[in-house]
């Protein structure tokens, strides 16, 4: 298909403490082979943020075997210590098994308020659980909530061989999962992360998979749950706590996952945003409990302390110049960023911020919401953000008198 490229918008931000930015782009179009081009942009933010990370390791005293911080929007490395050490992560797995129960619920396969009857050997599951009762039916609302607050193994079982048949298919699924995510130094052996060769994965790969996780909008409904009760038939009930203590006792926490076994020490990935910001940061191989805690705090602290999110364009506000339309009943189209935009930088640093807006060469028809163009994003001539451009409104194809109009018109002009 034909595109009609437009022009690069240059800008120079500079982020304040508390300042932000919006810069409007003019047209955009959408490009092919998307995968391949997030690829070489994964590669490239790596690689521009070395320099920053290797600095960074020298402010920040971690005790962990294995630690990573990253900026939840573009990516951005702010810190990482071993990260890519193979290592048993105990109940982060449940990341993942969250992350299918999702997608699950996405695709219409499985729906929040439908009933699933727990089989005898998911009641059976050890470890920390919800005491399921075998036989007896649970919505999958309550299972899912259950494995955020209190990581219950029992749980991910239920959902498991309700999503796949068995845990043994689900647990396939969670390795595909993961390799299409990236997390390429990952191996799953169940949903639960109890012990069991081999299976291992890294600080990266968790923050990769948490912050898969965190882009679905229903989960924070449960992350952010400190106490609760979960009800099983009859009236009994089970207290559930959030094994993520920072999500009481840390301002902007909102997310995360606890993991612990005697093979994998104490580990904890965890989300907090403050005002534009969202970080991740995760910890593999704590000595004890508090240090988990206070070492995903440290580098929380070093995030919002030395960095700062400023928004570049703003999802569902149109560009101020419109599109043109072949053979529509309207001739010119309102376009939209898809999502916001962000960029992230030191505070005080001056962020020379450029865009590239491309698109299509369309033709009516056109539904409201379509894919009609882009945004390229980049950062001292680095790409570091593609947003898609949106259409606005319908437009329907034009019909005979149409243009037996537009013909009269241009008759009357002259």
């Amino acid at each position: 298909m034909k595109k009609i490229t437009g022009l690069l918008m240059t800008a120079a931000l500079t982020v304040a403490l508390s300042g932000s930015a919006r810069i409007l782009p003019a047209h955009t179009n959408y490009a092919s082979a998307e995968s391949v081009k997030t690829q070489t942009l994964s590669q490239t933010v790596q690689t521009v943020q070395t320099t920053k990370t290797q600095k960074s390791q020298e402010n920040l005293q971690i005790r962990a075997k294995s630690a990573y911080l990253t900026d939840y929007a573009t990516g951005t490395v702010m810190f990482a210590q071993n990260e890519k050490e193979h290592l048993p992560i105990a109940s982060m797995c449940k990341i993942m098994t969250l992350i299918l129960s999702f997608d699950a619920i996405k695709s219409g396969a499985l729906s929040m308020e439908e009933s699933l009857t727990v089989s005898e050997r998911a009641a059976a599951m050890g470890g920390s659980q919800v005491f399921l009762e075998a036989n007896a039916q649970y919505p999958v609302k309550e299972l899912i909530k259950s494995i955020v607050v209190c990581s219950a193994n029992d749980s991910c079982v239920a959902l498991a061989e309700k999503i796949a048949g068995s845990e043994a298919v689900f647990t396939e699924r969670m390795n595909e999962k993961a390799k299409e995510l990236g997390a390429n130094d990952t191996l799953f052996s169940n949903c639960t992360g109890l012990p069991k060769e081999p299976q291992y994965s890294c600080a990266k790969d968790v923050a990769i998979m948490l912050k898969e996780l965190l882009s679905n909008e229903e989960y924070y409904q449960f992350g952010k749950v400190w106490l609760d009760k979960f009800n099983h038939p009859k009236g009994r009930y089970t207290e559930i706590t959030n094994t993520n203590k920072l999500v009481r006792f840390y301002d902007g926490c909102d997310g995360g996952k606890t993991g612990f076994t005697n093979q994998a020490g104490f580990c904890l990935a965890a989300t907090a945003k403050r005002a534009n910001t969202r970080v991740i940061s995760v910890v593999i191989g704590e000595e004890t409990s508090q240090n988990r805690f206070d070492d995903v705090r440290t580098m929380f602290d070093y995030a919002f302390a030395n960095y700062v999110t400023t928004p570049i364009v703003e999802a569902n506000v149109p560009l101020d110049t419109s599109a043109f339309v072949n053979g529509g009943k309207e001739k010119k189209l309102a376009v939209a960023p898809e999502r916001s935009a962000y960029t992230f930088s030191k505070r005080g640093e001056k962020a020379n911020v450029t865009m590239e807006t491309t698109i299509d060469d369309l033709r009516a028809p056109i539904r409201r919401g379509e894919r009609v163009g882009e945004i390229v994003v980049y950062k001292d001539n680095v790409e570091t953000d593609r947003v898609a451009l949106v259409a606005m409104q319908d437009v329907q194809k034009a019909n005979f008198f149409d243009r037996f109009g537009d013909v009269a018109r241009g008759w009357n002009a002259r």
